[in-house]
């Protein structure tokens, strides 16, 4: 009889490094009893995963197509993806169970309710910005296309994603903003309305006709390209400043950016124009300093003196140089039509 010289777990001999090759090819044997003997439910479960892979690809085109009628191509494209990636881990847990019998499905959504919370903490910004970004594009508080301010940025938007929107600044860079800042924040939608108000300080001279200069520049305002008639053009009187009359002058154009910047340089443009033409000053920022004693009786008795100049006699004091240039032209009109009487 041969001498069994076999190494089993009840022979072997502590301490002693053995060497047995049959082990090794009994487990692999066992594996590979193992595996036959599931190849029918690996087969059947690999079927089943591509059943639920197709309809998650149908569904996800089903819902695209959906909203992309509807003008809402990124709204259709985050909703198609979320549906479609539920049906995929669907179809893997019944897979799953078709392979493992003994699998509980219910043990391992336990499993995975457990580990989801250290999951939540890890993807934490990426589901935050998700669900902001969904959110974004279920209300459109904005859309393709809007110019808004958002986070200290300024332009067009581009795309809004899972993760960030998209914005194209007016100088041509590219800001990514995270959803959840935006959805948080307070965002200015600036194509929100169709027509969009703007407005420019203008400075007059303090002896200059109020209303005829307010006359000519809504007047200069009224005949730009792009203005809206409806609501009119309009000019106030807004401040009494150190060297000018301030004068704020409003008008309507349409919202885009583009519209704005170009209407405004030709309403500056024809203001300036119109305002010289009529001669009416338009003067620079001045500075008076008087100097004086400051010794006399009368320092500080505006009745005797104004800012260090004498006070002007009764009957002296100087008109407003509109008012002088219209007796003027009065003057001279009177004249003009006296002489033509005694031509006549």
């Amino acid at each position: 009889m041969a001498e069994n010289n076999s190494t089993t777990p009840e022979n072997d001999v502590a301490g002693e490094i053995d060497l047995n090759p049959a082990l090794a090819v009994e487990k692999l044997d066992s594996w590979l009893d193992g595996l036959v003997k599931l190849l029918p439910n690996l087969l059947a479960a690999a079927l089943l995963f591509m059943l639920f892979f197709v309809a998650a690809k149908i569904v996800r085109a089903i819902v695209f197509k959906t909203f992309e009628s509807r003008h809402r191509n990124n709204l259709g494209e985050i909703l198609g993806g979320f549906i479609k990636w539920t049906i995929l881990v669907l179809g893997a847990f019944v897979s799953a169970t078709i392979i493992v019998p003994s699998l509980n499905p219910a043990d391992l959504i336990a499993g995975l309710g457990v580990s989801s919370v250290a999951i939540g903490f890890a993807f934490k910004d990426i589901l935050q910005n998700w669900l902001a970004g969904l959110l974004i594009l279920l209300r459109q508080p904005f859309q393709i296309g809007d110019q808004i301010e958002a986070s200290g940025f300024e332009g067009t938007v581009k795309q809004i994603e899972t993760r960030a929107t998209i914005i194209k600044t007016y100088d041509g860079q590219r800001a990514v903003i995270p959803n959840s800042q935006i959805y948080t924040n307070a965002i200015l939608v600036k194509t929100g309305e169709v027509q969009r108000r703007s407005q420019y300080d203008i400075g007059i001279g303090y002896a200059d006709d109020i209303e005829e200069a307010c006359e000519i520049i809504q007047k200069a305002i009224s005949g730009i390209e792009g203005v809206e008639a409806d609501p009119a053009p309009e000019v106030f009187v807004w401040d009494l400043a150190a060297s000018w009359v301030t004068l704020r002058a409003r008008w309507w154009t349409n919202s885009k950016r583009g519209d704005i910047v170009a209407n405004r340089s030709n309403i500056i443009r024809a203001v300036k124009y119109a305002l010289d033409d009529a001669g009416i000053d338009m003067p620079y920022n001045t500075n008076v300093h008087l100097f004086h004693d400051q010794t006399e009786e009368t320092d500080g008795d505006r009745d005797a003196q104004r800012e260090g100049w004498p006070s002007p006699k009764a009957g002296r004091k100087p008109k407003p140089r509109y008012k002088v240039t219209d007796n003027r032209r009065e003057g001279v009109a009177r004249k003009s039509e006296k002489t033509s009487l005694n031509s006549a």
